[in-house]
């Protein structure tokens, strides 16, 4: 039941961050328009290199460690200083670096400073001691009030065209103020480090920079194309393929919460040397991610056309197809996060994490040139397709001997079958009934009854699943 509950309070927090931004990008899309959400979207895709740098690999990192000497309060409470230690100085250098990197600038440098605040809200960032802790309901409560605070903001403060440089700073604030709201609660129970304990913080420097390559590799495919849209197309390219991106990483969030939280629980177990509870748990998860990503993999396509326009205005028509190519990844990444994320990285097989996602990069960088040169948003879209495809495929080559494909893929079947299904019914009603919001909701519930009935009809194993919950439950 923990796992379970942290998973909610993790998609609570994952759609928080996300649901935010969309909640005023109705409002923003509308204010700002496409030439200004395209000015934030290419200079944030700047920042995040070096906020990247800053990171350095400590999120995945810090809470694999923390969640191996949880059981130990001195081990986790001198680990937690130590691995801050790194971030704080790595913060430094990635802002000295941006500072460097100014100097040659010769874009809108009032937008690349307020971005800057972003950076410095890195070193504040402490969500991944929060994570190896297992302790999601803090992280989801605190940053509750500080995100609807700052849509507030936004719709207080941001009023015109001109006001881009005052959103970018509204948005960066609200992540700065969320990472500090973190830190009492760290600081009164878990850093308090006894005297004559020696700190010896440099010894997480290597492994944050093995963790620090598959970031870079992952990063290179998630800003890389908004950079080079900006740069090969234009600006407002830019902001179709954030928006597109916005609303389908919003669904995503869903699928993707069970890694955070089955992190630590599987870290924790392979410490104990429970290989056969490692394993169970993941056939487990890999069954759940596939029970929802498949059904919102075909959902968010079936409504996509006509769903962009109307949530984001006419001028954002180009968002609607790229949604409906981009919508793949949600099973993509679904997967390599459960085999990657929940697998690969809490028992120490960072190498082969490592590779994964370099070649994920590789193949992006490789076909965005030729993609966005002759093809453009929709381009940049099947290359981020096919990259999360090597991604996923490289990495269950890679556990095909320690792990059942039969258990993992092949009894995914029914749930592409349900998926699909809806898709062809959902999609037929978008494409041929009127464009508006009463349509949409009467699709998305028609989806919902199709698939459900569907699983249901086939006996697939998620049944079994929440019913093995609910038997739980009542014991408990």
């Amino acid at each position: 039941m923990r796992v379970v509950k942290n998973y909610l309070y993790n998609v609570g927090y994952q759609v928080l961050a996300i649901i935010v931004p969309l909640i005023t990008s109705y409002y923003v899309s509308r204010v700002l328009s496409p030439e200004g959400v395209g000015a934030n979207a290419f200079t944030n895709s700047i920042i995040q290199y070096f906020m990247l740098l800053a990171n350095i690999g400590i999120g995945y990192y810090g809470n694999r460690e923390i969640a191996y000497v949880r059981d130990n309060k001195q081990k986790m409470a001198a680990t937690f200083w130590e691995i801050q230690i790194v971030k704080t100085v790595m913060t430094v250098v990635a802002y000295l670096s941006f500072v460097v990197f100014m100097a040659f600038y010769s874009g809108n440098k009032t937008y690349m400073w307020a971005q800057s605040i972003n950076l410095l809200a890195v070193a504040f960032d402490i969500s991944w001691l929060y994570q190896g802790l297992e302790d999601f309901k803090r992280t989801v409560l605190r940053n509750t009030f500080v995100k609807i605070t700052s849509m507030i903001a936004i719709f207080i403060f941001i009023k015109s065209p001109k006001d881009v440089a005052l959103y970018i700073i509204v948005l960066a604030l609200s992540t700065l103020l969320g990472n500090l709201t973190l830190w009492p609660h760290a600081v009164n129970n878990y850093g308090h480090v006894d005297r004559g304990t020696k700190l010896n913080p440099w010894r997480h420097f290597v492994p944050t920079v093995t963790m620090f390559v598959p970031q870079i590799a992952t990063q290179l495919y998630v800003q890389l194309n908004r950079t080079m849209l900006g740069l090969m197309v234009d600006q407002k390219a830019s902001g179709f393929y954030q928006y597109s991106d916005n609303l389908v990483k919003l669904i995503l969030a869903f699928v993707t919460a069970t890694g955070t939280v089955m992190l630590p629980h599987v870290a924790n177990a392979f410490a104990q040397h429970d290989m056969e509870k490692v394993h169970k748990m993941l056939y487990k998860s890999f069954d759940f991610v596939s029970a929802l990503a498949y059904p919102m993999m075909f959902g968010i396509a079936g409504v996509s056309m006509t769903l962009a326009p109307l949530y984001y205005s006419s001028k954002y028509a180009p968002v609607g197809p790229a949604m409906l190519i981009e919508s793949i990844i949600i099973l993509m990444i679904g997967w390599s996060n459960v085999i990657g994320t929940q697998y690969l990285l809490p028992v120490n097989r960072v190498k082969e994490f490592t590779s994964s996602v370099t070649v994920g990069a590789v193949v992006n960088i490789i076909l965005n040139f030729p993609f966005i040169h002759f093809w453009g948003l929709n381009g940049a879209m099947w290359a981020t397709v096919i990259s999360e495809f090597s991604v996923t495929c490289y990495q269950l080559w890679v556990v095909r001997h320690e792990l059942s494909m039969h258990k993992l893929i092949f009894a995914t079947w029914k749930y592409f079958v349900s998926g699909l299904v809806m898709f062809i019914v959902v999609f037929w009603l978008n494409t041929h009934m009127p464009s508006n919001w009463i349509w949409i909701i009467l699709e998305t519930i028609v989806g919902i009854v199709i698939y459900t009935g569907m699983i249901l009809l086939l006996k697939a194993p998620i049944v079994d699943q929440a019913k093995e919950l609910v038997r739980d439950k009542k014991r408990s």
